[in-house]
């Protein structure tokens, strides 16, 4: 077993965008992550913190003065949110629609089953599952 497993404090997940302020609403208003922290015009770079409310993880976007060129992502690049509560699930789901984020199909038919996709601004895929994970 590795020890240091024991030491890793916190996982963020980052990414440029030229979005950040449709990319923040998305997971902050459409699936209600909270805003844990942000900067402003560090060495050219704004950003926004957005994760779950321990912190432990969570995801990063950034933006840079001259612009963040975005790779376009598959569409099986996909943020899974495990929801076991399926009312949460729909209010969710009801949410995002209401912001004008139509559901899209997934590739891979497995997220089908039991889960909800959306795009984000940028194209990146969001999957809302009715499930408690692994």
């Amino acid at each position: 077993m590795n020890h240091w497993q024991n030491s890793i404090a916190q996982i963020r997940i980052a990414r440029p965008t030229d979005k950040l302020s449709q990319v923040v609403d998305f997971y902050h208003k459409g699936l209600g992550l909270k805003i844990i922290g942000s900067f402003k015009d560090h060495d050219g770079y704004n950003g926004v913190m957005i994760g779950l409310p321990n912190k432990l993880y969570h995801l990063e976007f950034t933006a840079h003065k001259d612009g963040s060129p975005c790779p376009s992502p598959s569409k099986d690049n996909l943020l899974v949110f495990y929801i076991p509560q399926k009312l949460v699930l729909d209010t969710l789901v009801n949410q995002l629609i209401d912001m004008g984020y139509p559901t899209v199909s997934s590739e891979n038919p497995y997220w089908e089953k039991n889960g909800v996709t959306f795009e984000d601004p940028d194209g990146w895929r969001v999957v809302l599952m009715n499930d408690s994970g692994i």
